[in-house]
């Protein structure tokens, strides 16, 4: 078994900019390929403009300038005078009709393609009067990737777990805690009051954090609702607005009738490994953050591939499958996440394929730089990088 060096190296990249994303090019002409217009969304600051910024052969609109509503003023006219390939409307939701807008370059412009961005899901704001079924394909921007540390000019993966993924944090010449407070600030006045008119902001926020300190634990919507002080209801509505907004993943648990299962309780995780150490107070990492950090971090990786259905297993006895994927006709690939691939414990996958035995099991962690297969305790488990998860898991369809 092959290590990785995680000594603390940087390389000097000076801006996020300068760094070319392939990955998320090629999911971005993957949904052009299926659609006119991809939307492009994920948490503010995570490098969506940037990244549309790079694309060749654009015309680029910024829509929170009064300047590109007049210029949209009449969609018909400034479509049919563009000569590049590709248009961006960047934070479209800041026109006042968007979905027109959108729906017109579709309908009409058939052979231009489009990408809008915003921090919410298309559907969050109530000025999309248009779902634009069959015209769009999302996009879902997750911070920096694991595999794409090295174009970033990290080579410390420690430094990516304790910064997060967001560029201006994670490429910063030191860490900065006060990057976190500013962002929480601009999160509530742009993203939530914006699109949902919420009051209550420090209730609100409070909410957020006993979140992200649980991060990757099972949701207990009565004691978070306590601490917070709010309503159950208001637990329940604002986990809908922390969803819709990408800030936390909530995974259902799995299950089709095995014996003693949990059966509704879901799991959440924060959207940025720098956030949960923030709001725990971390400036350094133990081993045992380490591995709690890293199945965030291929949490990520899963939700870039796409894989369409993402959760974890659990029964009574606590034990436990970080992460399991249906793939139809009873199949089901497992995934386990560990910083120390020696210390892997076979307990709950065993327990898990008691019940569903058909499905490959997969054991991801940084220390393994080649894959190699295991026969532990009657199961055939393959170790791999986390890159190999996306070959094995890419051709699910989506």
């Amino acid at each position: 078994m092959a290590k990785a060096d995680f000594t603390f190296r940087r390389l000097n990249v000076k801006s996020a900019s300068m760094v070319d994303r392939p990955l998320w090019h090629a999911r971005l002409q993957a949904a052009w390929r299926q659609a006119p217009v991809a939307w492009l969304t994920g948490v503010r600051r995570a490098g969506k403009t940037v990244l549309a910024q790079a694309l060749p052969g654009t015309a680029f609109l910024n829509c929170d300038l009064p300047r590109a509503a007049e210029r949209l003023r009449d969609p018909e006219a400034y479509f049919a005078e563009r000569t590049e390939e590709v248009v961006v409307l960047d934070e479209v939701h800041q026109l006042p009709d968007p979905s027109r807008v959108l729906k017109i370059a579709a309908d009409a412009f058939p052979k231009l393609r489009v990408l809008a961005t915003g921090s919410s899901t298309l559907a969050a704001t109530a000025k999309f009067r248009d779902s634009l079924a069959g015209r769009k394909r999302a996009v879902a921007l997750v911070p920096v990737l694991a595999e794409e540390l090295e174009a970033f000019g990290v080579r410390d993966l420690p430094t990516r777990l304790l910064r997060g993924g967001l560029p201006p944090a994670l490429l910063a010449a030191n860490h900065n805690p006060e990057f976190y407070a500013e962002w929480f600030d601009s999160y509530y006045a742009r993203d939530v009051q914006e699109l949902f008119r919420l009051g209550k902001r420090d209730a609100f926020l409070r909410l957020l954090e006993l979140i992200l300190r649980q991060s990757g634990g099972l949701l207990e919507i009565t004691s978070l609702g306590k601490h917070a002080g709010v309503s159950r209801p208001t637990v329940t509505a604002w986990l809908d607005v922390f969803r819709i907004t990408h800030v936390v993943h909530v995974l259902r648990p799995y299950s089709e009738g095995g014996l003693r299962e949990i059966v509704a309780q879901p799991k959440a995780y924060g959207f940025d490994t720098g956030f949960v150490c923030h709001v725990r107070g971390w400036t350094d990492l133990r081993p045992e953050d380490r591995g709690q950090l890293w199945e965030h971090l291929v949490l990520d990786t899963l939700i870039s591939i796409p894989v369409p259905t993402i959760q974890y297993w659990r029964d009574k006895q606590q034990r436990e499958v970080d992460f399991v994927v249906p793939r139809g006709r009873g199949a089901v690939d497992a995934i386990e996440c560990k910083w120390n691939a020696s210390a892997f414990e076979p307990r709950g996958l065993a327990a898990f394929r008691e019940n569903y035995p058909t499905g490959r099991n997969f054991v991801v962690s940084p220390q393994v730089t080649a894959r190699y297969p295991r026969r532990i305790d009657n199961l055939n488990v393959t170790f791999l990088p986390i890159g190999d998860l996306r070959e094995e898991l890419g051709k699910l369809p989506a």
